[in-house]
């Protein structure tokens, strides 16, 4: 316990440049800091602070100290803070930001997380826009593709894939693709991407020595369900995530085609700003939505 207070001193005396300061931050007199440094260099047989009658300041052994002993006293502190979020019941608002089709798949559990944290307030924003996690102010946003930014902190939540799919009425009326390159023959309803303005990317197996098919563009839409409402009333073959289309598929207003075609996977993840200390509403929706989401084969 010595050896903690004295390495208190020391820290708190280098960060305020003043025995006096320190004191006032550590509830003792200027003297007791005083001594309790003394004795923390006479342990450690350097000099940490050069003294003067006018200011005191850290020598050069002292500043390589203070950095080791500033990260030992700020992992006490978070230590401390976990214990305490530990036994904090989760409450407040959580902002969090999701892909707009993400209700599909968000929707259905949280009817059981708010009646187990019913002091948690959820602010969900539905958008497929780029966000800035910390400069935006959310808790945390769900998303899929590369995690570059390394402010964040991630957990996986799922994965997904890619389906061809069209409705019965449609394949009847024009037959059904046993071939990428039958597509060409097809009415393809394709997506823009909101972000790039581009068309997205089909991924298809191509066979040894056959190029891409070219893919005729009967509609384009930047709105997936849009796309998804589109291929229930037989306008044609979309390109749709298997997590949009299952209910339908369930119901028999579409089929998939191609299936043994189709490469396209892709990872859902939970990412949320990288502070030490992660606070009891964030912590148990992230452990919620881990344990809940796409738990079954997609």
């Amino acid at each position: 316990m010595d050896k903690l207070t004295g390495l208190a001193a020391f820290v708190r005396t280098a960060q305020t440049q003043s025995f006096v300061a320190a004191g006032r931050l550590l509830g003792l007199s200027a003297s007791a800091v005083g001594k309790s440094v003394a004795r923390l260099e006479q342990r450690l047989g350097v000099r940490l602070f050069q003294r003067s009658t006018r200011r005191i300041r850290l020598t050069d052994e002292g500043t390589r100290f203070y950095e080791r002993c500033r990260h030992i006293l700020d992992d006490i502190d978070q230590a401390e803070a976990m214990l305490s979020h530990a036994t904090e019941a989760p409450r407040g608002r959580l902002r969090v930001s999701v892909i707009t089709v993400g209700y599909r798949f968000l929707m259905p559990i949280l009817p059981e997380f708010m009646q187990r944290y019913p002091e948690v307030e959820l602010d969900l924003d539905f958008d497929d826009r780029i966000v800035d996690v910390i400069d935006d102010g959310l808790d945390a946003v769900i998303r899929s593709g590369d995690l570059p930014d390394s402010r964040l902190m991630a957990r996986r939540l799922g994965s997904f894939h890619a389906m061809l799919c069209a409705s019965p009425d449609y394949l009847q009326r024009q037959g059904t693709p046993q071939h990428p390159r039958e597509l060409e023959r097809h009415a393809c309803l394709q997506f823009r991407n909101h972000t790039s303005g581009k068309l997205q990317k089909w991924m298809l197996r191509a066979d040894p020595g056959e190029s891409e098919p070219h893919l005729p563009t009967t509609m384009i839409c930047n709105n997936i369900e849009a796309m998804l409402t589109a291929t229930i009333n037989g306008l044609g073959i979309a390109y749709l995530p298997n997590f949009l289309v299952r209910d339908a598929i369930a119901s028999g207003t579409v089929v998939s085609v191609l299936d043994s075609y189709m490469i396209q996977h892709g990872e859902f993840w939970v990412l949320w700003p990288s502070n030490r200390q992660m606070p009891p509403k964030l912590r148990v929706f992230v452990d919620f939505i881990c344990a809940r989401l796409f738990c079954e084969d997609p």
